[in-house]
């Protein structure tokens, strides 16, 4: 006997489009013999079904608790309404609302399904670089407005062919309303040409395997890819991209191939063949016969990454198994998009291209994070496969934008109950860096229908972003600490609200005493913050010059722990620097000259780094701490000395006494490993030590962690170890990163909070 007649109306949000989700919809619909209809509209997805009550209901459960897999849905309101009397359940033509809530989905690699027919030689896309269907390919780096579809999207220049346009329409087939669906006979395609703009007969393999450099257009931007085990080709990139000693990532034709050169655990596979696709950094093998000091100098890590595009898999063969892919920009300019700029400022750097003529609406760098000890996922670049994702906030915000810090810069901007990050934007002191940044701030407002009705922005007053935030009219703007912005942002990323203790460690962030502060311990939550201890502050003379070379900082410890005999220890432990530069270090530091006092802890792993002869250039950003880390031996277990202070109600950390122990185990021939190992220990230590204080004074337990330097492996997992061990309950970031490149997210909940 049939059961009572219902209708409802059910709107879901999130990322529902793009997914498969209408298609996903209609046959379930069928499945449970539902009359209605679906479709997209600017908001979300919009149901109408009636049926039998107890069918209707196990539709929309099953609808919300087993979607299609990429799909993620936010809020799902259901409402009953009175039957229409519908004949079938049709899919409808998309509409425009005036609420876009709809979230756009991340670019997602190649799936299993195309990917099998980019390799079979039966089938009509065998080797077309621009296959995909509703469950992987190109999303936000093509979409130029919602709701998402191709007439909104960098394929709308693209008619379907009657192949196609089938696939397209067919509510059972897999391709059934992918934006993107093409082939060979009507979509985008490839050119390979040499620096003079000539086409090439030459497959790009086979110029890849005579050590060739090629310029590929891919998903995002332009990359460089050579050769990974030739030598002479890695060699040739490092010196036409003027890229010193930064390491290089690769990719490798799959999973099989990444093993034989890494060490791989599960999770980290788990990562690597994700639809998110992200290059994860790895332990390298012992006995790979790359050219590892090429592609990583000082470093036993790797940056790996598989194929995401069938673009991507036609680059390789039987025998060439490994690409060394970097992003193709010159000297952290922004990423390069279109095919006349590439051919332009790379004329010198690849020696052939391989183009296509899909336009890059929105750039977008390859993402970069790796696992941790304490097996959780930790980002050092958000971009790729993860933007824009929304991120659940633990508190309802108004509209902010967040314009983050001025290094591996992204913005923020919030809608109801998310935060939503843009890709990573570099170094905004570059200015075609800055212009893109700004660029994007409209597009994000249009793709999410926001109005900020307020701006945040670092405190440094001389900040891209601060300066800019300044000239805006008719905006409240609010002025964020660096290092509170980091524990806002660490409490977002782990759902916290409340107060709580915080380790806020980093190179620089402007402090509300005009120091450069950098190693913090905060009390706080989202509505202000109190600085209960820093590191003990050391001038800093010469600003970017002592921090690009880290044997200067080491001076001006030797000076502050010694006074003038510092100068005899430099002399002995520091050869790179000079005599002339050691007098004026010496006399800025002595009549104070162009400094301004730091408690930077990335300066404190410069200064050790140089001592122990590890690293006195940084020849990119944070070199000197990743190769201490990389030395140090993890197996040690002793401490240096240090003091913890108690002036003008604040805890010093006092690091001196280490100093002197350093200098001990160097005139006693300790080995470089064992003094950085016990380095690395000394901070935890210390740290541990003065929460333990201010846990008394304050009755806080939990503990945030975050800052660049918290990149760094041994003394995350020995700091959330020992606070474990003490009784504390440690956070740390897992969603976005805990560098400079999650600030926005924190700046963005702290002005929310303000009283307009």
């Amino acid at each position: 006997m049939a059961g009572e007649l219902t209708a409802y109306q059910i709107r879901i949000t999130g990322i529902v489009q793009g997914v498969g989700f209408r298609p996903f919809v209609y046959r379930l619909a069928q499945q449970y013999h539902l009359k209605g209809w679906v479709l997209n509209s600017s908001a979300g997805v919009v149901i109408e079904a009636e049926g039998d009550r107890d069918e209707l209901q196990e539709f929309a459960h099953i609808m919300v608790e087993s979607p299609p897999p990429l799909a993620v849905i936010r809020n799902c309101e259901l409402k009953a309404i009175e039957p229409r009397g519908f004949e079938e359940f049709s899919i409808r033509h998309s509409e425009s609302e005036a609420d876009k809530a709809v979230m756009i989905s991340p670019d997602i690699a190649i799936c299993e399904d195309c990917k099998r027919e980019v390799m079979d030689a039966s089938d009509r896309r065998r080797g077309y670089p621009f296959t995909n269907c509703t469950n992987c390919g190109p999303r936000f780096t093509i979409i130029k407005d919602v709701p998402y579809d191709r007439a909104q999207t960098t394929m709308a220049p693209f008619p379907m062919c009657r192949e196609c346009r089938q696939e397209y329409e067919n509510p059972l087939h897999r391709r059934f309303h992918a934006q993107p669906n093409a082939c060979p006979v009507c979509g985008p395609y490839t050119t390979l040409v040499d620096r003079q703009g000539r086409e090439v007969k030459e497959k790009v393999v086979t110029l890849l395997k005579q050590g060739y450099i090629v310029a590929v257009k891919g998903l995002g931007a332009f990359h460089l890819a050579a050769d990974a085990a030739s030598a002479d080709a890695v060699k040739n990139l490092r010196q036409r991209k003027h890229r010193n000693a930064k390491p290089f990532a690769v990719m490798a034709r799959d999973l099989q191939v990444a093993d034989r050169y890494c060490l791989i655990n599960d999770i980290e596979r788990k990562w690597l063949t994700s639809p998110q696709a992200p290059i994860v950094i790895l332990e390298r093998k012992d006995d790979s016969w790359l050219p590892d000091e090429l592609i990583h100098p000082g470093i036993s890590t790797l940056g790996v990454m598989l194929p995401y595009t069938p673009l991507h898999y036609l680059l390789f063969d039987d025998e060439l198994e490994l690409l060394l892919m970097t992003s193709a920009n010159i000297s952290d300019e922004p990423l390069i998009i279109n095919n006349q700029e590439a051919m332009e400022k790379l004329s010198e750097v690849a020696d052939f291209f391989l183009l296509h003529n899909r336009e890059i609406f929105n750039p977008c760098d390859d993402s970069v994070m790796r696992v941790t000890p304490l097996l959780t996922p930790q980002l050092l670049r958000r971009a790729r496969g993860f933007v824009p994702l929304g991120i659940e906030l633990p508190v309802k915000t108004r509209p902010v934008l967040a314009l983050g810090g001025e290094m591996k810069s992204t913005f923020c901007m919030t809608r109801d109950g998310e935060a939503f990050l843009s890709q990573h934007w570099g170094d905004l002191s570059h200015y075609h860096n800055y212009c893109k940044f700004l660029d994007a701030i409209p597009r994000f407002k249009k793709m999410l229908d926001v109005e900020p009705e307020v701006i945040a922005h670092d405190l440094h007053p001389n900040y891209q972003t601060t300066r800019w935030a300044r000239e805006q009219t008719g905006i409240k703007q609010v002025a964020v600490q660096h290092h509170y912005a980091h524990l806002a942002a660490a409490m977002v990323d782990n759902g916290l609200t409340g107060e709580v203790l915080g380790v806020i460690c980093d190179g620089t962030g402007w402090g509300t005493d005009s120091a450069v502060w950098g190693f913090e311990i905060l009390q706080g939550d989202y509505h202000s913050f109190q600085r209960l201890g820093h590191l003990g502050y050391v001038p800093l003379p010469g600003g970017d010059l002592t921090i690009r070379r880290p044997y200067r900082m080491a001076l001006v410890y030797l000076l502050q722990a010694w006074g003038e005999e510092g100068l005899e220890l430099a002399e002995r432990y520091l050869p790179a620097l000079g005599r002339e530069e050691k007098q004026v270090v010496w006399m800025q530091v002595n009549k104070g000259l162009q400094v301004v006092p730091t408690s930077s802890c990335g300066r404190l792993f410069d200064a050790v780094a140089a001592l122990l002869g590890v690293c006195s250039l940084n020849r990119y950003e944070g070199q000197a701490a990743i190769e201490l880390e990389a030395i140090a031996d993890r197996s040690v277990g002793g401490y240096y000395d240090y003091e913890l202070e108690r002036q003008d109600g604040q805890w010093l950390l006092n690091v001196f006494p280490m100093w002197h122990g350093l200098a001990a185990d160097l005139q006693q021939g300790q080995p470089v490993e064992t003094m950085a190992g016990k380095f690395h220990n000394t901070l935890v230590e210390m740290i541990t030590g003065v929460l333990k204080r201010v846990r008394d004074e304050t009755g806080l337990n939990r503990v945030v962690l975050s800052g660049g330097v918290f990149h760094n492996q041994i003394l995350l997992l020995r700091l959330v170890q020992r606070l474990l061990e003490t009784e504390f309950i440690p956070y740390h970031h897992q969603q976005v990163p805990p560098g400079d490149g999650g600030i926005s997210l924190g700046q963005a909940v702290i002005a929310s909070e303000v009283e307009l």
